[in-house]
């Protein structure tokens, strides 16, 4: 069974920086396509960024130059890190896995930027 577990949400004032982690346990390492995906509050769930199992990288235009995906298959982890966060940036921030067809989904880690 997979699971993911977001961690490293929390409150940063605007400017700042924060490192989003998902570990995954369950699927086959290194296989998949690995992304972050971020819900706020009254809108739609959103993409942030993708990473394939091969390492192509791909960024909502919200995020370009200031959030960095990147993977560690021999821990089966993805981070996220976020530099020069803004007020618009607070959402959720859930973890996704798709692989052989299934998609799955951590729980979610609130990420807040004050301004």
């Amino acid at each position: 069974q997979v699971h993911l577990v977001e961690s490293g949400g929390g409150l940063v004032q605007a400017g700042g920086s924060l490192r989003l982690s998902c570990a995954n346990s369950g699927s086959i390492s290194g296989f998949g396509r690995m992304g972050w995906y971020r819900q706020a509050p009254g809108k739609q769930r959103e993409l942030v960024a993708t990473i394939t199992s091969g390492g192509s990288t791909n960024y909502a235009d919200s995020v370009k130059g200031r959030f960095t995906i990147s993977r560690d298959n021999a821990k089966n982890t993805v981070y996220l890190q976020m530099s020069s966060l803004k007020p618009d940036d607070t959402a959720v921030y859930y973890c996704s896995l798709t692989q052989f067809g299934y998609d799955y989904w951590g729980q979610g880690t609130q990420v807040t930027v004050s301004s």
